[in-house]
């Protein structure tokens, strides 16, 4: 025989079983989660972009430094 486990939740430091919620308090459970989640892989993502724009402004202001430098050699 198999023994159901009981899914506890968290909220506000205090926790309820899951199988005491209504459907609706259940629901918003779920949304809770899954906004959890996307704001996760949102996070991710800034985390991406934002070493991927650091990354560009170095390799411009490589450039803009070897441009000014060029010039200074010619003038």
């Amino acid at each position: 025989m198999t023994e159901k486990k009981t899914q506890v939740i968290t909220i506000n430091d205090k926790e309820y079983n899951a199988d005491d919620l209504t459907n609706e308090q259940k629901l918003m459970v779920n949304h809770c989660t899954d906004l959890d989640r996307k704001m996760a892989s949102a996070q991710f993502n800034l985390d991406q972009l934002r070493v991927g724009k650091d990354a560009f402004v170095n390799i411009l202001t490589a450039s803009l430094e070897a441009t000014t430098k060029d010039e200074e050699v010619v003038n």
